[in-house]
């Protein structure tokens, strides 16, 4: 900066604008590949953005510092500012949309005059609410025949954009993303046959709707749901909606945590037999989300009178916590937590070729076919 500064200011002030075209492109070329090594924050936004990006906005930056205007650098006499104003440099329209969608998808908090200047240049009209669509590599959902998952390409994703209309597409860490105008909750089913029209089968997350300054939530949980699409929606799922999912999503939001608390609630089952376990496991799940006896037997597809054998054995090994509001809800929490780290630990070993049996700690909450026998 010193130098470019001192190479501008001595010149006379006639000359500043050939001063500043000549010096300035080298200088910011140099200052973002000096700040990617030194700053892994700025190092992770320019691989979103791409170089050419990230050399724009260096250029912006520097304009700012040195008290210009965007109009340095198409050549005409900058005149100083008192206060240097926000300038979002003139952008071809493919780079503005990746602008645009960086800019969406950062967690910090931007300003609503640069989203709205992105977005001009982009000519991508700002909605109101979004929702984040995230496809799916071939790895990321277990499929009997994975050769038979069609690789995402950035070409699938304008397509996708195309078919739903005014769809904004981009990367987040390698994976292929869009922003879409939220149409409603009433437009829900055309959205998700439009999704299923258009990905041809192939799998994919969408976010909950957010205000479009909170798209990088959107994005955030449809990733995290598009890694736990096997765990929460079993194995085959096509397009999943964060919507449908959310209290899974809030129970595996830290798996620690979660195995803490289905030790610590279902400690009294550790003395049981795997089998007996599972069985008094499946039956106060299926009683704690019906609300009673005979809507659990229809859930589990057994007789009532079995259903009340195996609740008075439940009682006996937990007590008081049977009736107390709090902990019926920590324990249904509990059992959601264990099937569903049961089920996600099973994908692990599956996608790393070693699955096996599952230990009695972790064992999934089995059928209701498994659970059809009179008393433990």
């Amino acid at each position: 900066m010193c130098e470019i500064l001192n190479r501008i200011w001595s010149r006379p002030r006639g000359e500043w604008t050939r001063a500043v075209r000549r010096e300035l492109p080298a200088v910011a070329a140099r200052l973002a590949e000096e700040l990617q090594r030194s700053t892994p924050a700025f190092s992770a936004v320019a691989q979103r953005i791409g170089p050419e990006a990230t050399r724009t906005a260096v250029e912006q930056a520097l304009l700012l510092t040195l008290g210009l205007g965007p109009e340095a650098a198409a050549g005409r006499i900058p005149q100083p500012r008192r206060k240097p104003a926000r300038v979002v440099t003139a952008m071809p329209g493919t780079r503005a949309r990746q602008a645009l969608f960086a800019a969406l998808a950062d967690d910090r908090c931007i300003p609503s005059d640069v989203l709205a200047e992105l977005a001009g240049q982009a000519g991508w009209p700002l909605p109101r609410r979004v929702r984040a669509v995230v496809l799916a590599a071939p790895g990321d959902v277990p499929s009997p025949a994975p050769h038979l998952v069609p690789q995402p390409s950035p070409q699938l994703t304008s397509q996708l954009a195309a078919a739903l209309g005014q769809g904004l597409p981009g990367t987040v860490e390698a994976d292929l993303c869009l922003l879409i105008p939220d149409p409603g909750p009433r437009a829900r089913p055309a959205l998700d046959a439009a999704l299923e029209a258009a990905l041809g089968g192939r799998p994919a997350a969408v976010g909950h709707s957010v205000p479009v300054a909170e798209a990088a939530a959107s994005l955030r949980w449809a990733r995290r749901l598009m890694g736990l699409a096997g765990t929460v929606n079993g194995p085959g799922g096509r397009v999943t909606f964060v919507d449908d999912h959310l209290s899974d999503l809030i129970v595996l939001q830290d798996e620690s945590l979660a195995r803490a608390l289905s030790v610590r609630w279902l400690r009294p089952l550790d003395d049981l037999t795997p089998r007996q376990s599972e069985r008094l496991e499946v039956t106060l799940l299926a009683w704690l989300e019906s609300g009673g006896a005979p809507e659990a037997a229809r859930t589990l597809k057994v007789h009532p009178q079995t259903v009340r054998y195996r609740l008075r054995q439940i009682e006996k090994l937990f007590g008081p916590a049977m009736r107390e509001p709090h902990s019926r809800f920590e324990l249904e929490l509990a059992l959601r937590s264990r099937r569903l780290l049961a089920r996600a630990r099973l994908l692990r070993s599956r996608a790393h070729g070693t699955a096996r049996a599952v230990g009695a700690a972790v064992q999934p909450l089995g059928s209701a076919g498994r659970a059809r026998v009179n008393g433990l």
